[in-house]
């Protein structure tokens, strides 16, 4: 994974998946980074493992799922790992 890459896990027709997805726009403005966009119903191995979580969004070492995901969550890891 590149150093200015977040893998955002995600499926069609998932109004959570619309939020952190906005979120993650948002702080697009503010740190440089790459959104890179995985269907889970595109891939079964992604469909097993993330099928309960989505919406998923992966930063580095950390992984932000549904329960977690927040603006508040979103900018400390944002923060930390693209500090200026």
């Amino acid at each position: 994974m590149s150093a200015n890459q977040v893998h955002f896990y995600t499926k069609p027709e998932c109004k959570l998946c619309d939020e952190a997805k906005a979120m993650l726009e948002t702080y697009q403005l503010m740190y440089e980074f790459e959104v890179i966009e995985h269907n889970i119903e595109e891939n079964n191995q992604l469909h097993e493992q993330y099928f309960l979580k989505i919406p998923v969004v992966n930063i580095g070492e950390v992984e932000l799922d549904a329960t977690e995901l927040n603006m508040a969550t979103l900018d400390d890891v944002l923060s930390e790992k693209f500090k200026a």
